[in-house]
């Protein structure tokens, strides 16, 4: 009598990756870092200038209605305090809103105070930022930032 038992064809051996395969992967995986990093890097000064941006949007606007309501803007000595809280200094603004212009006066993305001239030198007024040094002039995100424009 045939012993007609069944036996599973035999399975290849379990193969793994090659020593080329896996430095293949490598290299591909370190020209992609080259290209993605520098510009993911620059990212959050980016952003710390776009929020000083729009933080000196915001404290100009404050700035236009305080002139509205009392004719002028706040001068240099009451400076940008004046749209938090009520001057005490001369001109004593004479229709200041109640509860201010802002809840409070922002510090700059770096942790520095927005600067304001009046009269300023690029416009009536200039608000502005030194950026991420705290000190006027620079490059880059040492660069000041103000309500001038680029």
């Amino acid at each position: 009598m045939r012993n007609l038992t069944y036996r599973p064809a035999t399975r290849r051996a379990a193969r793994g990756f090659t020593l080329i395969e896996i430095m293949v992967v490598i290299v591909i995986l370190g020209v992609l870092a080259a290209l993605v990093v520098p510009r993911v890097m620059n990212r959050p000064d980016e952003a710390r200038a776009v929020a000083a941006r729009q933080d000196i949007a915001t404290i100009v606007q404050a700035l236009k209605l305080y002139r509205l309501d009392n004719f002028n803007y706040p001068s240099a000595e009451q400076g940008l305090q004046a749209l938090a809280s009520k001057p005490a200094t001369a001109p004593i603004p004479p229709n200041w809103k109640a509860g201010g212009y802002l809840d409070r006066l922002p510090k700059d993305p770096w942790g520095h105070d927005y600067q304001y001239l009046i009269p300023g030198v690029h416009g009536e007024i200039d608000v502005f930022s030194y950026g991420a040094d705290g000190v006027a002039g620079g490059e880059g995100a040492n660069a000041d930032i103000g309500n001038w424009g680029d």
